[in-house]
């Protein structure tokens, strides 16, 4: 059910053009209808992606899942750069405010700057830098470009 819905979301926003924050509510329709022929049609129509519009993982044909390891962006700190890789789709309108602001997976960032206090995070993407409050930056997954302190 998981690659039905995540190869219906990559479908619907790559080949259909629809926002990624409609596709999730879309797919949860359609996924339970979906016969395993059309998925095969369909992740082949896609160049048979490994992750849908929100950066989630989308199981091989043989439902094997890869995992990677990601940080939240809440966790880190100012010089920490990486790749923004995966963010929740359960809040559309979360979605819409970084469709707004260009950012989406596969950006590359750097934080500049963490407010104390739980304040923002500044993070520039593309050399523009955007705020992120606690709650988007928490619900945004990356990958460093390298360990640090030993963490991954």
């Amino acid at each position: 059910m998981i690659r039905h819905h995540r190869l219906i979301e990559s479908f619907l926003a790559d080949t259909l053009g629809m926002p990624w924050d409609r596709v999730h509510a879309e797919a949860e329709v359609l996924e339970h209808v979906l016969s395993e022929d059309l998925e095969a049609l369909i992740a082949a129509k896609l160049g048979h992606p490994t992750v849908d519009p929100h950066g989630d993982p989308i199981p091989s044909a043989d439902l094997e899942l890869a995992e990677r390891s990601t940080l939240s962006m809440n966790d880190l700190k100012p010089g920490d750069r990486g790749v923004f890789v995966q963010v929740s789709d359960a809040d559309p309108e979360m979605l819409r405010y970084l469709a707004g602001q260009g950012i989406a997976p596969g950006e590359r960032f750097e934080v500049r700057e963490r407010q104390p206090f739980g304040g923002p995070l500044f993070v520039a993407f593309a050399d523009r830098e955007h705020a992120l409050g606690g709650q988007l930056a928490q619900a945004m997954r990356v990958q460093l470009d390298e360990e640090r302190d030993g963490e991954h």
